[in-house]
């Protein structure tokens, strides 16, 4: 029996659009790509809860901060990527100088994140805090001995501070806000003050300033909370207090962010401030304070109850783009004053 010519037209074309379909996949899948210096673990139960609000899918790769902006660099327009996430607001800062990012007008992000918190041109939002504050040995140091970061440059600290190296960014921020805060030259007083109180060389990290706390070998420190929340947790019994500095003149404890910005050549922008306000939500910024012992970002939502019973505390308010324009002369600073 003979097919008519329109229904063997129809099967073909049918089978074409069906292998094309096969082929390319959903005409309309959404996907955001993006490149992250905070490790999966600490991202991907919030890129899990977008793409199961949105349908969205979250596509991301992890690496070094520095490796993932020369990355960034190298492509250029041809890209893929359409979100930068990074921990310290120098390293935003630096990617929105060089030209990594662009700018985002949304109110979501206006309202749900402080002004000292992002860009004052809109190029990078904070998403999650990270206080640097004081630390003390509860056996060595009555907690009324302290006041300021200032005053661990006083000769009553004499052979009691420990201090994380200078080579890492955290402490580099702090100084470079201190330079806003004082100027360049009673901050370097202070470092001086603080070098000639150290009790040994800089050590590696944070999580090792603590250890010599607790061993005695110094009796204050200034570390990230989180890391204190991670010692702590590994061992509760650990002679180590924690306090918040500069309360009483009103200037607050230095913080320091983990942030995004969407990049400059994102082929997906739409989607990826979609997600970018997603992770300003109450949903993920639950979920940012509890993965990691932070702070929301987002003043309305309560942090973890292991680091809300650390107490309250007021925040330095001036914006973190200052942690990446005077980063160069922080650095500087450090050298002359003997902070290796």
């Amino acid at each position: 029996m003979r097919i008519p010519s329109f229904n063997f037209h129809i099967i073909i074309t049918s089978f074409l659009i069906s292998l094309f379909v096969f082929i390319s996949g959903p005409v309309n899948a959404e996907q955001v790509v993006v490149y992250s210096a905070r490790i999966e673990q600490l991202i991907k139960p919030m890129f899990d809860a977008f793409t199961q609000n949105t349908g969205i899918k979250v596509k991301y790769t992890t690496d070094k901060e520095g490796a993932l902006l020369a990355r960034l660099k190298a492509e250029g327009k041809n890209t893929p990527a359409d979100m930068l996430i990074t921990a310290d607001a120098g390293n935003l800062w630096a990617a929105a100088q060089t030209g990594l990012l662009r700018p985002v007008e949304s109110q979501v992000l206006k309202s749900n994140i402080p002004e000292h918190l992002r860009d004052p041109n809109n190029e990078w939002f904070g998403l999650s805090i990270r206080a640097r504050t004081i630390i003390y040995n509860t056996n060595k140091v009555d907690p009324t001995d302290l006041s300021t970061y200032e005053d661990l440059a006083d000769s009553k600290w004499k052979n009691r501070l420990c201090l994380r190296t200078s080579k890492k960014v955290y402490n580099q921020s702090l100084v470079a806000m201190m330079i806003a805060e004082h100027g360049e030259a009673k901050t370097e007083e202070i470092v001086k003050g603080w070098v000639s109180n150290l009790a040994t060389d800089p050590l590696s990290d944070d999580t090792r300033a603590m250890e010599f706390v607790a061993a005695g070998k110094c009796d204050v420190t200034i570390v990230n909370t989180y890391y204190y929340g991670r010692l702590i947790q590994k061992d509760p019994n650990l002679p180590l207090g924690i306090f918040w500095p500069n309360q009483r003149n009103g200037s607050g404890v230095h913080v320091n962010i983990s942030g995004a910005g969407l990049t400059r050549y994102s082929k997906n922008p739409q989607a990826a401030e979609q997600l970018l306000e997603f992770l300003s939500s109450i949903q993920a910024q639950k979920l940012f304070a509890d993965v990691n012992m932070e702070y929301p970002v987002n003043p309305n939502i309560l942090p973890d109850p292991i680091v809300a019973d650390w107490g309250r505390f007021i925040q330095n308010n001036i914006n973190l783009a200052k942690a990446g324009e005077l980063q160069a002369q922080a650095v500087k600073l450090m050298d002359r004053a003997g902070y290796q």
